[in-house]
């Protein structure tokens, strides 16, 4: 894409690296700048624990208490609304219900910022910067994030909580191979096409929702395509954090950028 123009990255490795195919097939650890020192005794806390049930509780927990939200529940059932209103987890729902809410602008907002990937997707192709859709974009990413408490700040400590547990349960796996349900397969940037093997290149929006189950992926679309993701561009796994939010979603939220695809068929 002509107009597609990387930007500073806040992690040790640069945007450009970061959308390639190359850091696909040879990843290495994100990492966004100062979040591990600034929370060290949170991540100490988390070494010490044995079960993720009790990793997830700490890190709500830790939430509350780092950015405040438990202030906003202490007005009893209108407070506890006013906590999800200021919490990470209105954002995650938000982006569950519509990937081009107000909150899905918000968190690839959050992307554009740290990992220097901007959106090529939101309510509409993005064609530069001049475009209507940009604009609709960072309308809604200052809308969302206007009245939030922190709230880069708070998806910083969840990019870095789920990267930590996934090193934790499985320090071996790099990659792990996920697949999207897709309605207008060709409505993609595709880089790379061969249609007898179903296999191309595509980039994708600097985030994606995939689900571990192929199965499950047909709920979303008419075509499912199939990508071994690198396990440091998870920015969040629904698993993680059932213990009692967002119980039951098998979402996985991806970072985008150019990806090797398979399109698969039943």
């Amino acid at each position: 894409m002509s107009h597609y123009h990387y930007q500073y990255s806040l992690c040790s490795v640069p945007s450009w690296v970061i959308g390639s195919r190359e850091f696909n097939a040879n990843p290495t650890s994100l990492s966004v700048h100062g979040v591990r020192a600034t929370h060290a005794h949170f991540f100490k806390q988390l070494d010490a624990l044995s079960s993720w049930e009790e990793r997830a509780r700490i890190f709500q927990d830790y939430m509350e208490v780092a950015f405040h939200l438990h202030q906003w529940r202490e007005k009893g059932n209108v407070g506890q609304l006013l906590s999800i209103k200021h919490s990470y987890l209105r954002f995650l729902r938000g982006w569950l219900f519509d990937a081009d809410s107000v909150e899905g602008a918000v968190l690839k907002g959050w992307v554009q910022t740290r990992m220097g990937l901007p959106p090529i997707y939101h309510g509409g192709r993005i064609n530069g910067r001049e475009s209507k859709e940009y604009l609709s974009y960072m309308k809604d990413r200052m809308k969302g994030s206007a009245r939030t408490n922190g709230i880069f700040n708070q998806l910083d400590l969840l990019y870095e909580f789920v990267q930590y547990e996934m090193k934790r349960r499985d320090p071996d796996t790099i990659h792990i191979t996920l697949f999207r349900g897709v309605h207008g397969f060709y409505d993609h940037e595709l880089l790379e096409w061969d249609k007898k093997t179903g296999k191309g290149v595509v980039r994708l929006n600097n985030l994606n929702s995939f689900t571990h189950d192929f199965e499950r992926a047909w709920e979303f679309g008419t075509f499912v395509i199939e990508a071994r993701v690198p396990v440091s561009k998870i920015f969040f796994d629904g698993a993680f954090l059932h213990a009692g939010i967002l119980k039951g979603e098998e979402e996985v939220l991806v970072i985008g950028g150019v990806y090797d695809i398979s399109r698969r068929i039943i």
